[in-house]
């Protein structure tokens, strides 16, 4: 007789079953009733290593979660992801980030047209704005195309996923002796250009404009402050040849001053936070070399084809995915840390937030029902070794476990040995420190070998117990190369997908991003003088800054 598929709810049920078992948050004893775990909880794929022994899972929860994506549909949604079906259906919008990548070889969308149903072909457009992007940073590097001088900085001015992204990635890949110099500028405080500013000449300033309609308020007015500084250094005419757009809006961008052949598109089949590997991406060709911008491409292909191919019990976002449902759903932890052990991913944390909370932070489902389940949980890092001398206080011996992701590179691109190996002990000791933890019994035996009187150790043993049992993953990479780091920002952005799948929410929308735009339009006349605010602790603190600035 065929076995019955189990619904979500039954398949649930069992991993709330596992975890509701005395002990099934325990790391410690795991690991020391099973000296190879560290083999069986060990995955790769893409080039990177994939580290699960530090988490309480075992064949058991792992194989009720991976029961629990079947029935959630997981993996047919990554099937229908691929094949450019609306998954963004609050939207009607396919979600094609790997389209940008080229895996599969070929992304059609399915569309009605005038004729019937009929197909975009996504590659297509994808490969002639890819030429269109290599073709201009060839000839900014070869000085074909130049500015008042040869270019040697180049500025991305844009927000959210036009930013973080990229600026991450540039921070992480760029090296000495590498074409331009880039900089990035989000935030509409006018103290964020005037400290770049002093930092620029504008003769030879290439400047982005990343909206993708041209029309995002912050991204606007800094843009009009960086074009304003142009044009008195250099005048109007010869301010424009230092000006490009990655947006959609052409009439804008005309309107603007930037000529067609420096527009750059991407299309609505990518959301912000997945672009950097589309026109959104030109700063990081611009700075470190079209070679990198291809080889990121490729570590992204990598990881595609391993997500699309391999076995759900060998498939890492999925794995990845099922890892953190455990953490936040079965045992009930609302926050996880990432701490990348390489000072050029200090903005990965940064990046991840954004992917993460603005994929993931909903609170109905696709069909607009509320959730079964808690989804996204808060998302924060910094790199080791400074997290541990700031939040990891907290995440040793607070009062609610943080899971922890550790990002490892083997590897460094210097030549200080000493320091990457005391840099790679601090992040294999966290892991461990956070696994094992320190008994009671443990701390009143070493106080008591250090000479400490009974009266002390009673004192400050509770003080010095860490409890242990806190699960941590370890993702390691040989070296930081484009073709690593691609894979690993693909991994997550799977992670993202696959989650999605699990919490039945869509992880390609972000509505709650909207509201405060909209309010801000409104509040804007108030500041100005020139309408009443709303609502009325709103119009008060306009009159308190009103009062302020008369004051001046």
């Amino acid at each position: 007789m065929a076995q019955v598929a189990e619904s979500p709810i039954q398949a649930w049920e069992a991993v709330r079953r596992i975890a509701a078992r005395p002990g099934a948050a325990a790391i410690r004893a795991r690991l020391e009733a099973d000296p190879g775990r560290f083999s069986t909880m060990l995955r790769r794929g893409a080039g990177l290593a994939l580290d699960l022994s530090r988490t309480a899972l075992d064949g058991e929860s792992l194989g009720a979660l991976l029961a629990f994506a079947r029935a959630r549909g997981v993996l047919a949604f990554r099937d229908a992801m691929a094949r450019g079906e609306a998954v963004n259906n609050t939207e009607r919008r396919a979600a094609l980030h790997m389209a940008l990548r080229g895996a599969p070889d070929s992304f059609r969308i399915p569309r009605e047209q005038p004729g019937g149903p009929g197909a975009e072909d996504a590659s297509a457009e994808v490969h002639a704005t890819l030429s269109a992007m290599r073709a201009f940073t060839q000839a900014v590097h070869d000085g074909s195309v130049q500015g008042a001088e040869r270019f040697t900085d180049v500025v991305n001015i844009g927000i959210g996923g036009s930013d973080l992204g990229p600026a991450m990635v540039t921070r992480a890949l760029w090296r000495p002796g590498m074409p331009l110099r880039a900089h990035y500028l989000a935030n509409v405080d006018a103290h964020a250009w005037e400290a770049l500013r002093a930092t620029l000449d504008p003769r030879r300033t290439l400047v982005l404009v990343a909206s993708k309609t041209f029309t995002t308020q912050e991204t606007m007015a800094n843009a009009r402050l960086v074009k304003a500084w142009l044009m008195q250094a250099l005048g109007e005419d010869a301010a424009r040849r230092h000006l490009a757009a990655l947006s959609t809006n052409l009439q804008a961008t005309e309107a603007f001053g930037i000529a067609p052949d420096r527009v750059f598109g991407f299309r609505d089949w990518v959301g912000g936070r997945f672009s950097l590997w589309s026109a959104v991406g030109l700063s990081i060709a611009l700075a470190c070399g079209w070679e990198v911008f291809e080889a990121l491409l490729e570590g992204a292909r990598e990881m595609d084809r391993h997500f699309l191919e391999a076995p759900e019990d060998q498939n890492l976002p999925l794995l990845l995915a099922a890892t953190e449902v455990w953490h936040v759903d079965a045992l009930g932890y609302p926050a996880r840390a990432v701490l990348p052990y390489d000072e050029r991913l200090a903005r990965l944390p940064a990046h991840l937030q954004q992917l993460e909370m603005e994929s993931l932070g909903k609170r109905v489902t696709t069909d607009g029902e509320a959730v079964m389940l808690p989804t996204g949980p808060a998302v924060f890092g910094e790199p080791g070794t400074n997290a541990q001398h700031s939040f990891m206080q907290l995440v040793h011996q607070g009062t609610t476990p943080v899971p922890v992701d550790f990002v490892v590179v083997a590897q460094p691109d210097h030549d200080h040995a000493e320091s990457h190996r005391i840099l790679l002990a601090n992040a294999l000791a966290q892991a461990e420190a956070l696994a094992r933890g320190k008994t009671e019994a443990e701390v009143r035996a070493e106080m008591a070998k250090a000479g400490m009187d009974a009266a002390e150790i009673d004192r400050l043993a509770a003080h010095r117990t860490f409890p242990g049992d806190r699960p941590s993953v370890t993702i390691l990479l040989p070296r930081l190369t484009p073709q690593a780091l691609g894979a690993l920002v693909a991994l997550y952005e799977h992670k993202v997908a696959c989650l999605g799948a699990f919490w039945g929410i869509n992880p390609f929308d972000q509505w709650g991003v909207e509201l405060g735009k909209q309010l801000a339009s409104g509040i804007l006349p108030a500041l100005e003088g020139k309408a009443p605010a709303a609502d009325a602790a709103t119009a008060a603190l306009v009159e308190e800054i009103r009062a302020l600035w008369a004051r001046e």
